[in-house]
């Protein structure tokens, strides 16, 4: 940890004040504004083991032995932390603001036109490595606005393991959205259908809307001109080519509805 502590401090990163109800109690009344790295990888200690309080010290006995029944969490919990300043760097160097309480796990690939549009909400969880979650992503996260008119907007609580969101016009997703492993997003066909064509000449785009509260499956793709309806759960594997209405469950290639939640 003190090698995440000095990555840090080369690179100036900073941590926002914790709220009161997320720190231990000893460290109540003055102590509730800390600001500490310590308590900060505590904190992310908690979240990636599921502890209900945070813990007391790095090496309470509860972290060392969360540590020893589950080491691959520990070890995803200690890249995200010393790759941290490297992601900070990543997204402002693409010119995306970075938000409040994301969660990294590996690098995503951000291939954003200058001035096209890239926003995300807070507590964006990323997993980009094959480590960081047991489907085993084949590829990191991809977010790629191609033309300087693409829009790519995204709420918050939005969570994403591999796969690609390709915005050539307007994707929109809304907030607490769940991507499955593999999963690919895209408003365009990249390439049209002709034959004298295919090769020279745009696909076709249409926005892509995702609705608040959706849950898309593994291995699935959604296609352009697609809108997808608040609460909606779309199955592993499913490819999705026409709109969808709030509230159903809808699977296959292409996409059906079959029943309603």
């Amino acid at each position: 940890m003190l090698l995440v502590s000095k990555i840090w401090t080369q690179y100036g990163v900073t941590f926002p004040a914790l709220p009161g109800h997320l720190l231990p109690e000893s460290y109540a009344g003055s102590h509730a504004a800390s600001t500490g790295r310590d308590l900060f990888i505590r904190y992310a200690l908690r979240y990636a083991f599921g502890m209900t309080d945070t813990p007391e010290s790095l090496f309470s006995p509860a972290v060392i032995r969360l540590a020893f029944e589950m080491p691959w969490k520990a070890r995803n919990e200690l890249e995200r932390l010393l790759l941290l300043p490297l992601a900070r760097m990543q997204f402002a160097l693409a010119g995306v603001d970075w938000g409040a309480d994301w969660r990294l796990y590996g690098l995503p690939i951000i291939q954003k036109h200058r001035r096209s549009r890239l926003h995300i909400g807070a507590r964006l969880e990323l997993r980009s490595t094959v480590r960081s979650n047991p489907l085993g992503p084949s590829h990191a996260v991809i977010l790629s606005t191609r033309e300087a008119e693409s829009s790519l907007m995204i709420g918050d609580d939005f969570g994403m393991t591999g796969g690609s969101i390709v915005a050539a016009l307007s994707v929109r997703i809304g907030s607490r959205v769940i991507v499955g492993a593999d999963s690919t997003i895209t408003d365009t066909d990249f390439h049209p259908l002709a034959l004298t064509t295919r090769r020279t000449a745009p696909g076709a785009n249409a926005p892509v809307i995702i609705e608040d509260d959706v849950f898309i499956g593994m291995h699935s793709l959604v296609l352009k001109g697609v809108t997808i309806g608040a609460g909606s759960v779309i199955g592993a594997g499913s490819v999705v080519t026409r709109s969808l209405p709030p509230g159903v469950v809808a699977a296959g290639n292409p996409a059906k509805i079959i029943r309603e939640l």
